[in-house]
């Protein structure tokens, strides 16, 4: 899905209207957001609000803004931290969203994890300004493979090392463009690395080169991701990472989804291109993820 909207931006920048599309875009998301009524707390200099969900502990507003200075990343930086239920240390993972944002069904996501035994930190990675600027100047990164998106990914991840509630084993999960950034950042330093229907870049085997066990999910319904699966498939092979790849054939885009995400206005659009969730195939990747995740983080 990310590759299709960036090639669908394109051609409406040059048709003059790019802009004001990604105007309407941004202030849906923004009408969309999710409103806490949260209790604020202190922990380890960092502020936070939480709230108790189905059986774990699930921290909002994670104020990383120090951390991504340090490595010249957004500010301000925030995030959103799911903790599992019972005493730490537990292994973590840092989660990347997909491109509508750190919206319910992101987060959705990342209580999942915690669900499964993981402190799980999803960065927000348009923290720093309008939703529409954020979005471009993030899949720039992606694209060129480096930028400020990757230093607030690092920042995430040093949270996650330097809490008292981490073991020190680390993954990294991502969704659509999430999944691009897991990909590009499997080779620094995580244990482990859940794509799910990832943009492969330009120099996929310099990527893999130094990678971490990669699993990954895609969907064979997936226009903009077509022949994906397979190609990271040789290319891991190529290299020599231990690997978990499989296409779904029944899936599209977004699959692992549990409801319709994007904005309203979206939705109908999205839907006509069969984007969005498939839950007898998000069953089996989810399973997959827990099973690779348990292996290589525990």
């Amino acid at each position: 899905m990310a590759s299709l909207i960036a090639l669908a931006a394109i051609g409406l920048f040059a048709a003059g209207v790019f802009a004001g599309i990604i105007g309407i875009v941004s202030v849906a998301i923004r009408r969309e957001e999710r409103n806490f009524t949260l209790t604020s707390e202190a922990t380890d200099g960092v502020t936070r609000a939480g709230r108790w969900l189905n059986g774990w502990y699930a921290h909002t507003d994670i104020d990383l803004s120090d951390l991504a200075a340090d490595r010249d990343g957004s500010r301000p930086l925030r995030g959103y931290l799911a903790s599992p239920a019972g005493t730490g240390p537990w292994p973590a993972v840092v989660m990347i969203h997909e491109i509508f944002g750190l919206d319910d069904v992101m987060r959705g996501h990342a209580d999942r994890l915690a669900g499964l035994g993981y402190l799980t930190l999803a960065v927000d990675l348009f923290s720093a300004g309008s939703t529409g600027r954020c979005l471009v100047t993030t899949m720039i990164t992606m694209i060129r493979g480096h930028g400020r998106a990757f230093a607030d990914i690092g920042a995430a991840r040093d949270y996650l090392a330097g809490s008292r509630d981490c073991t020190g084993k680390i993954g990294v999960i991502g969704f659509c463009m999430g999944g691009g950034f897991a990909l590009l950042s499997a080779g620094d330093g995580y244990e482990a690395a859940a794509v799910n229907y990832g943009q492969l870049p330009r120099h996929l085997d310099e990527t893999l080169a130094a990678a971490c066990p990669i699993v990954a999910s895609y969907g064979g319904r997936d226009r903009s991701l077509r022949g994906a699966a397979s190609r990271l498939e040789a290319a891991l092979e190529k290299a020599g990472v231990t690997h978990d790849v499989k296409e779904y054939p029944a899936a599209s885009h977004a699959f692992l989804n549990d409801t319709e995400a994007g904005p309203r206005a979206l939705r109908p659009l999205l839907r006509v291109a069969g984007i969005g969730p498939e839950p007898e195939s998000a069953k089996d990747a989810w399973d997959r993820i827990e099973l690779f995740f348990a292996t290589h983080l525990s």
